[in-house]
């Protein structure tokens, strides 16, 4: 008799302004899946030939727990980043700017997917902004 197919669930939250994702910048992929899976139990999966070197982070979380990826460090000064969830990346941009927050990198589309900008507060501590949006091109 066949096993049915299992669905993987999907992590979403339903709660705005929630972490939703995270990223290590690491400076040997290798050493910090091996450090991080052996610390946490988190598995590690190669993105589509796409993205370059870009690795999906399954923390094990059945419920909304966030997921990450993990990829070659950019610059000496790049550090883990937290991305939240929010409804609009344009409004919460513009209220990043009034709190006198800066845009990093701004407004950028993950196709079929959603949004995200990158932004500093102001104490120059980094976070992403993520808007989910499947219709994203």
């Amino acid at each position: 008799m066949a096993k049915k197919a299992q669905k993987r669930k999907v992590k979403t939250s339903k709660m705005p302004a929630s972490v939703c994702w995270f990223e290590v910048p690491a400076d040997d992929l290798d050493r910090a899946k091996k450090f991080y899976g052996s610390l946490f139990g988190w598995k590690f999966a190669k993105l589509s030939a796409a993205i370059a070197d870009y690795w999906h982070i399954d923390t094990g979380g059945k419920d909304a727990s966030p997921d990450g990826g993990i990829f070659p460090r950019m610059h000496p000064k790049q550090t883990i980043t937290v991305y939240v969830s929010v409804p609009s990346v344009d409004k919460a941009m513009a209220k990043v700017k009034k709190l006198g927050g800066t845009i990093c990198s701004g407004k950028t589309t993950v196709s079929g997917m959603g949004y995200f900008a990158i932004c500093a507060d102001q104490e120059e501590n980094v976070f992403a902004l993520w808007e989910p949006n499947q219709r994203a091109a």
